[in-house]
């Protein structure tokens, strides 16, 4: 059987883990319009009677401006180093810059066998799918190019074969009733964190950190989730917070229902915001805050 680790990798806002998401059936990472969604490597196990792949979603590719955007960055370097094969995420709608090309024949040259998805061509002028194509044919990069829409999924299979040839044969490398090396309580505080990234605009929500502080099933069936909301300064607060606590009791109400819906029973959900200066360029509170792995 074909088993293998696959680096998923490109751009930030590129797709990846809407895509990671789509091949392995479930969520096993959030998604937002912006970039820097994904913080921390997610696994997302795709098994078969046959085969086992194992997605390894990784931060986007992003410039450093800060602490923890220079974790992220050295997290996916160090990821790619691992794998056995490499599925490089391309936004092409809007046409692929030269910066965005360069980056595919970098890791193209690396010698792990790769390939290479155009996302979102439900959006896409179907006539632009071939000619981004040449514009890598012309750069040298020789890798097979599969043009995919998670949303609608489209062309996941030929993808998932395009992978599959690019796999070692071996043994599975996790049990078949698991799907992601996340935790419960990991996807807990990251559906809080994928709610403030979607109802808060500008800088709020990359400067915003989530621990869980309780994660605890009653006898009664019903979850008691007791977090917080780490921003990095006293305006954001009062902005997460909103006019007489409106803006949060509206983001609590989104995030307990996406809770619900993952965990499949009730939550109590109890969340404070609480404010810690610059804490993306601190290695004492990033490592605090959880991503002292990066």
């Amino acid at each position: 059987m074909k088993s293998g680790l696959v680096a998923v990798i490109g751009r930030a806002n590129a797709g990846k883990s809407t895509l990671v998401n789509a091949l392995v059936g479930e969520k096993v990472a959030i998604v937002s319009p912006k970039p820097q969604t994904t913080r921390d490597r997610i696994l997302g196990i795709l098994t078969r009677d046959d085969a086992q792949i194992v997605f390894a979603d990784t931060p986007g590719l992003y410039r450093q401006h800060n602490e923890l955007t220079r974790r992220m960055m050295h997290a996916t370097e160090e990821t790619v180093k691992e794998v056995d094969a490499i599925l490089f995420v391309e936004d092409a709608h809007a046409g692929m810059p030269d910066e965005d090309i360069a980056l595919i024949k970098k890791y193209s040259a690396l010698g792990v066998p790769m390939v290479v998805a155009f996302t979102k061509t439900d959006i896409m002028p179907e006539k632009n799918i071939p000619e981004e194509a040449a514009k890598l044919f012309e750069a040298g990069i020789l890798n097979e190019v599969v043009p995919v829409s998670a949303r609608r999924r489209r062309n996941l299979k030929k993808l998932e074969a395009e992978i599959l040839n690019l796999l070692p044969d071996g043994e599975k490398l996790y049990t078949e009733d698991i799907i992601s090396d996340k935790s419960e309580k990991f996807m807990i505080a990251e559906i809080m964190r994928e709610k403030i990234l979607l109802g808060y605009e500008k800088e709020i929500p990359h400067g915003v950190a989530v621990i869980v502080n309780e994660f605890q099933k009653n006898e009664n069936g019903v979850y008691s989730v007791n977090l917080d909301i780490v921003c990095e300064k006293k305006n954001h607060k009062a902005i997460l917070i909103g006019k007489g606590g409106a803006a949060l009791k509206e983001t609590n109400m989104h995030a307990r229902k996406e809770m619900e819906r993952f965990l499949g029973a009730k939550v109590f959900l109890t969340v404070y915001v609480k404010v810690r200066e610059d804490w993306r360029n601190s290695d004492n509170l990033i490592g605090e805050l959880g991503y002292g792995d990066l």
